[in-house]
């Protein structure tokens, strides 16, 4: 157990990330299978497919609220968590530990009443026709029941990454992954049950992974545990982890926002086509984002801990270089993606016009992704830092004051209004990466400063 935390401030930076980043950037690609996989399955559904892939792709703003809310919780206490290891301070540690498992027990209970009322009107406000309506209910009732375990899963696992365990944390999502894939072709075809066959199957696989990981920070394996008595906390151990966890959850919750928008605005202006095709782009957007998001999950606990434990060399070593591994990664599925359009939208449909349709957008809405690893390592730095304020900033600047009002701005400056949707994305991307990388450089060698002023103190005070 000691030398697990000890690894963290010792071993080579470049081999650890590699060791830490691998399996959660497999994690997030098996991950993105939960969603993926339904959508491909619902896709290929015979005469319906292509109205009940709209439909679930309506569900995706309240499946994005509840994960958002995980995270509110999970990524905000994992690091803070972490800072508190490299302080040597354990008992800390578990305390935000048991009181994020508290809380997320509370959120949990409240999103499930929430969801089974109103999931009808939720999702008419959110985007669903009267075409689509049918098959956005019935997936979105089956799993909301699911909900507890699916913020169980986001938000712990996240406290399992934090400890540096990440093949641990990637089996949580295997676990679950393979359950998804083998229960969906059962379920959907076999039972008959379409829609709700992929809801079903995708919350008993939550269910599996939910088992696991509460099961290994249970255990003595885990450096940190999950014990009764912390699970109801003070403000004082919760609120700064919500305070962290607030730039994730407006990321995230923020999607689920301009996925509304993006979905009225197209409904307008391009039909259930339009809506359709954007079930597609964000499904490639997921899949391209996933991998650096699970590289930089990997950097967290080592940014984290060698900040608690002071040592500027080491967290500005580890973000350089994610970074750069980051920045490789962004360009090169952008390539793919310029490229290959076709390919990518074709996994989703079978639909010839919905597909067509797709490929061409895809290129537009997926332009400004070639620098957003910088968006990437930059967002994650901040958090695993502590730095709460600056995390904030740059994901409201992102989503509420440039992507928002350009989803209503661009329809009106170019003849193809449905085009004009799509391209608030890649401006906006633009914009924010300009916006984060600036104030990164005067954050990070503020907080690279802190550290090596209070380091310079302790070491005075030790020889004195």
């Amino acid at each position: 157990m000691t030398d697990k935390k000890e690894i963290l401030g010792t071993a080579p930076v470049g081999k650890l990330l590699f060791k830490l980043a691998l399996p959660t950037v497999v994690a997030q690609l098996i991950n993105m299978l939960y969603n993926i996989v339904d959508r491909i399955y619902i896709g290929h559904m015979p005469e319906v497919g292509d109205l009940a892939l709209t439909g679930v792709g309506v569900c995706m703003p309240l499946i994005m609220l509840v994960s958002a809310f995980a995270a509110l919780v999970g990524s905000g206490g994992a690091p803070r968590a972490s800072i508190f290891m490299g302080e040597k301070d354990t008992k800390s540690a578990e305390k935000i530990l048991g009181g994020c498992f508290g809380l997320q027990v509370v959120v949990s209970a409240i999103l499930t009443v929430v969801l089974l009322i109103w999931n009808k009107d939720l999702l008419l406000a959110f985007g669903a026709s009267t075409n689509t309506i049918e098959y956005a209910t019935s997936y979105m009732s089956i799993y909301a029941v699911g909900t507890v375990f699916v913020q169980m899963t986001l938000g712990m696992n996240a406290f399992i990454t934090a400890q540096g365990f990440t093949k641990i944390s990637m089996m949580s999502v295997v676990v679950g992954a393979v359950a998804n894939i083998i229960l969906d072709p059962i379920l959907i075809y076999g039972c008959g049950m379409g829609v709700r066959g992929a809801a079903l199957a995708t919350i008993i696989s939550q269910a599996l992974s939910c088992a696991w990981v509460l099961s290994f920070l249970s255990s003595k394996r885990s450096i940190l545990r999950l014990k009764p008595k912390y699970f109801i906390s003070s403000p004082k151990i919760i609120l700064p982890c919500v305070a962290l966890g607030t730039a994730t959850f407006i990321m995230q919750a923020s999607e689920s926002v301009i996925s509304v928008c993006f979905n009225s605005s197209l409904l307008e202006y391009g039909g259930d086509i339009a809506v359709g095709a954007m079930t597609i782009l964000t499904s490639v957007m997921q899949f391209a984002m996933l991998p650096p998001q699970g590289i930089a999950q990997g950097a967290q606990p080592i940014l984290s801990y060698n900040y608690g434990a002071k040592d500027a060399g080491r967290v500005k070593q580890t973000y350089k270089l994610l970074l750069k591994v980051c920045l490789i990664y962004s360009v090169t599925i952008w390539t793919a993606v310029m490229l290959f359009p076709g390919a990518f939208a074709s996994m989703f449909s079978p639909d010839a016009e919905l597909v067509k349709f797709a490929s061409r957008v895809l290129r537009i809405y997926f332009s400004g992704m070639i620098l957003f690893g910088i968006q990437i390592a930059c967002q994650m730095t901040f958090v695993s830092l502590g730095n709460a304020p600056s995390s904030v900033l740059v994901a409201v600047v992102r989503k509420f004051v440039l992507l928002l009002p350009l989803i209503y701005i661009m329809p009106n400056l170019i003849s193809d209004r449905t085009t004009g949707v799509y391209m608030a994305e890649p401006i906006a991307d633009i914009l924010a990466v300009t916006f984060t990388a600036v104030l990164f450089v005067f954050q990070f060698k503020k907080a690279l400063n802190k550290i090596e002023h209070q380091d310079e103190m302790e070491n005075k005070e030790e020889a004195n």
